[in-house]
């Protein structure tokens, strides 16, 4: 089935961790370490620190009272930038030029107890099976993973959010498609009410299109169940159906859609349709423009080559997203891009599936592992599968960072795209890095 839509016809668990920001680099940084409780009475037996064990560069602890280290140790401190991060645990930033093992040295020299800021990672990883490392989903007899997760950086980027103290959760996110199977174990409590402009509920799902798009952004992580979505756990999802059973939608639906998106308060709205060229529509390009500017509008380019980027991934307060295949450094053989007569460019890439049977040499383990009505798994690729990926990094970024208005968001997804092969590669880590800033 080709995964993505044209108008009116068919195409083509988390344990809190005790971790700092690894970009804290001045004491007043938004990223700052969950806080924990500390003993009324140190340890009075405590191992030699291990400086070869994981820890932050460019910094060290004080272990000790705050106001005695003050008193006591104001010369050996002098010039250094300090930070009291509780009552026994001080940060001191490493000179430059200086090591921190020859910077915690020296501190010891003069009394102070000393040791790196050590890195923990995650006592929990997702448990669900399609996720990579796991047992795997069986589909005909053979066991496949996720592996676009680790591709666009999504791991990193949950370890980051719980190491600032934050859950990988989304803000609240429209996915405008042919509804969704809210019966699907894999999106058990994520979804919101959302709002039909077909014949049938948006709680079903004619065409299974929809039902992939939502759980790859927010397929319910770490319940032992099925696959892992870009955005962890929360009830944050809203089904609003513009798309009919033949797999078509109109301008009248996906106008009605986006407002319908907003009045729910979406901050992030994916679209997974589209048209060749600009067809001139001057009433979706108004509802788009309006849309703008409280939530981050994002659609697939479409999934053939020599048409350019279709509409309404074209309209400028659209993030366009174009789909690589089995490798990060090339665009997928099906996915669109500009030619002589569009010429409007790519503004992210995501892994959108290799696309067995239409890209020479590419194979089913190559396509995406994703949700399909009746609680089962598919495998799929297309444009239409790689927006959604941008849009569940964009939700994780404005529920980290409620500050960040659309525009920003949109701006710091763009600047933080990896861009080493000439593409430029959704980075979910760098995203939401940027967004903590």
């Amino acid at each position: 089935m080709n995964r993505f839509l044209r108008l009116s016809f068919p195409l083509l668990a988390i344990t809190a961790v005790l971790s700092a920001c690894s970009d804290l680099d001045t004491p007043d940084g938004k990223c700052t370490p969950v806080a924990q409780q500390e003993a009324n009475v140190l340890p009075s037996v405590i191992p030699t620190p291990d400086w070869n064990a994981p820890h932050i560069a460019g910094r060290v602890l004080i272990v000790g009272d705050s106001g005695q280290l003050n008193a006591q140790k104001l010369g050996v401190l002098s010039g250094i930038t300090t930070h009291a991060l509780t009552p026994l645990v001080t940060l001191a930033f490493t000179p430059a030029r200086t090591s921190d093992r020859g910077f915690a040295a020296s501190l010891a020299a003069a009394g102070l107890r000393v040791q790196p800021d050590f890195h923990y990672r995650p006592l929990a990883m997702p448990n669900d099976p399609g996720f990579p490392g796991n047992t795997g989903i069986t589909l005909a007899g053979t066991k496949y993973t996720q592996t676009y997760l680790n591709r666009i950086q999504a791991p990193q980027a949950w370890e980051y959010l719980q190491s600032c103290g934050k859950t990988p959760t989304a803000a609240v996110t429209a996915v405008l498609d042919s509804g969704v199977d809210a019966s699907h174990l894999d999106l058990n409590g994520r979804l919101l009410p959302g709002q039909s402009f077909q014949g049938t509920p948006e709680t079903t799902d004619e065409t299974g299109h929809g039902t992939a798009v939502a759980g790859l952004i927010g397929a319910s992580t770490n319940n032992a169940i099925g696959l892992a979505g870009v955005t962890w756990s929360g009830r944050n999802l809203v089904p609003i159906k513009i798309i009919d059973g033949t797999g078509g939608t109109t301008t009248a639906k996906l106008t009605q859609g986006l407002n319908a998106a907003l009045a729910r308060g979406a901050k992030v709205i994916n679209m997974s349709v589209g048209t060749p060229g600009n067809p001139g529509d001057a009433a979706l390009d108004a509802a788009l423009n309006t849309a703008a500017r409280s939530a981050v509008l994002i659609a697939a380019a479409g999934n053939t080559s020599n048409e350019g980027v279709y509409y309404p991934a074209s309209n400028p307060n659209v993030i366009a997203v174009g789909a690589v295949g089995a490798r990060n450094d090339v665009l997928a053989c099906y996915s669109a891009r500009p030619n002589d007569t569009v010429k409007r460019g790519l503004d992210l890439v995501a892994p959108g599936g290799a696309g067995r049977g239409r890209c020479p040499e590419a194979t089913v383990e190559q396509d995406m592992l994703v949700l399909a009505p009746g609680n089962a798994y598919t495998h799929i690729a297309g444009t239409s599968e790689a927006a959604p990926l941008v849009s569940g990094v964009a939700a994780l970024m404005r529920a980290a960072n409620p500050d960040l208005s659309a525009a920003q968001t949109r701006t710091l997804l763009l600047s933080t795209a990896n861009s080493s092969s000439g593409l430029p590669l959704l980075d979910a880590t760098a995203a939401v890095r940027a967004a903590l800033k």
